[in-house]
């Protein structure tokens, strides 16, 4: 009776698989953002996909959560398991959100600004991926996860400075005569700049459990 129930239960290791499931759909919807933000008559098709992508992560949100509640023992905190599955869901929502909105705008051709953001963001995906993956490893990995966070801040940093320089060319180039471009380009800067910190949250969630847990 006590095997048969035992194997009801999650195991511990059920949730990094679950992670690196999660990290996997963000850097899916990372890679089709930055297909959208190449333009044409395909941006559609791309925010497409990534509506899709976002519903089976939050498929995967629903199953972490669950498991936390059935399980006995969790692999650090149940606070923790919750925040991390919390920080990832963010990211990828984050991601559909900015696809929606360049969808309500109609937009179709976007600022090189724009597409260098995109490119580092797949970067930030990538490497938040590395991140959940050596989780299972967190002690002996934590030297390794350390310098992948100081590596996402480099990134983030990077996308803060194409954001201030986007912007600012944006108004240099409408603001006698086309302002609602740079309302709406403005737009658009902000939520590929919010997606770079909802990678970095998810880094910075990472580095908190090895923190407490090393």
């Amino acid at each position: 009776m006590l095997r048969w129930f035992q194997a009801l239960m999650p195991r511990e290791d059920k949730f990094f698989v679950l992670y690196s499931e999660h990290a996997a759909k963000i850097i899916e919807g990372a890679h089709a953002l930055r297909r959208l933000l190449e333009g044409g008559d395909t941006v559609a098709q791309h925010a497409s996909e990534i509506s899709r992508v976002e519903m089976e992560a939050d498929a995967i949100t629903r199953e972490v959560l669950l498991a936390v509640r059935r399980s006995f023992i969790t692999p650090f905190d149940r606070s923790d398991v919750s925040g991390l599955s919390t920080a990832l869901d963010d990211a990828i929502d984050q991601i559909q959100r900015t696809a929606k909105k360049i969808s309500l705008f109609d937009i179709s051709a976007f600022e090189p600004a724009m597409v260098q953001m995109g490119e580092v963001i797949v970067e930030a995906a990538e490497l938040a991926g590395k991140m959940v993956s050596l989780l299972p490893d967190m002690r002996e990995k934590n030297a390794r996860i350390a310098a992948l966070s100081v590596e996402m801040t480099r990134l983030e940093e990077r996308v803060d400075e194409l954001h201030d320089s986007g912007v600012k060319a944006l108004y240099q180039a409408h603001r006698t005569n086309d302002p609602m471009a740079f309302v709406v380009g403005t737009e658009v800067y902000d939520h590929l700049e919010k997606v770079m910190d909802r990678l970095e949250d998810v880094a910075s969630q990472i580095s908190g459990i090895v923190i407490e847990h090393i």
